[in-house]
């Protein structure tokens, strides 16, 4: 089955219906990959949650920071924020069915040759950690104490993974290291603030994918998170997130050849400015 790898959407609902009836053309029987934020603020993310949902076993999508965040809100813990455009989820009258289908989705996906998060994987991490890891965090979402797990995922610390890590502090590890991840350090020590483009690289840090020996390297990634960085294609690298949102593209590649579609979006956002992800 032919696949295609689908970078942020983020409530740009028509935008994703146009780029679905592209790969539709070309490819009837797709297999879809959504690289996670689905929702947020796009102006249509009740919409786009519902219909990846509705696409069933034809789609897959990794759960992005801005999907942990509405769980975070609708389990009573987040609070929204100014830019947000997830109060119609939280006000349908699905709210509670798209809520449990997406704290169902897995964190990592892995089928054949490569591997699909949201933002990132630390350099200590191989394929087979990676996915033990994200399960771990997928164990406590789909359990009875996922609203105790939100509670505590925010945070910035430890920013450093650590086998011994336990708890808490671990499952965050987790979380902002597939999430979050834009910048470490060849130690992997992750580096939060900065969210432009690889050459506003702070001091001693580089993008996670450039860290030398990376246990991933062999293993193609494909992630979105970085609208800053945007489209970029190496050997065993697929970066997807194009800023859809902020006035860019959304963006698919087929996997098979690395064919590029993309549909032209709107300025839902102002570029570059304070609320950018």
């Amino acid at each position: 089955m032919t696949s295609y790898a689908l970078g942020d959407i983020q409530g740009c609902q028509p935008q994703m219906q146009e780029l679905l009836e592209m790969i539709e053309r070309e490819s009837p029987y797709a297999k879809l990959l959504f690289a996670g934020d689905l929702v947020n603020r796009g102006p249509n993310s009740l919409d786009a949650l519902r219909q990846v949902k509705n696409l069933e076993e034809k789609a897959v999508t990794v759960l992005g920071n801005h999907d942990l965040h509405l769980l975070a809100v609708a389990a009573g813990i987040g609070q929204i924020k100014p830019g947000d455009s997830i109060q119609p989820i939280l006000d349908a009258p699905d709210r509670d069915e798209l809520i449990d289908w997406l704290r169902h989705r897995p964190m990592a996906y892995t089928d054949d040759d490569y591997l699909l998060v949201h933002a990132g994987v630390l350099p200590q991490w191989d394929l087979n950690k990676t996915m033990e890891l994200a399960h771990e965090v997928e164990m406590v979402l789909r359990g009875s104490d996922w609203k105790a797990f939100l509670k505590e995922m925010y945070g910035n610390v430890p920013n450093q993974w650590d086998d011994g890590l336990t708890g808490t502090a671990r499952l965050r590890c987790i979380v902002n290291g597939l999430t979050r991840l834009r910048f470490c350090k060849a130690d992997g020590e992750m580096e939060f603030a900065s969210k432009m483009g690889t050459s506003e690289a702070p001091a001693g840090y580089m993008p996670w994918f450039d860290v030398p020996d990376r246990k991933t390297k062999d293993v193609t990634l494909v992630f979105g998170h970085w609208s800053t960085l945007g489209l970029l294609l190496r050997d065993n690298l697929i970066a997807l997130d194009t800023g859809c949102v902020w006035g860019g593209q959304l963006t698919a590649v087929r996997l098979d050849d690395r064919s590029v579609f993309q549909v032209a979006c709107p300025d839902f956002l102002e570029p570059f400015g304070a609320e950018r992800k």
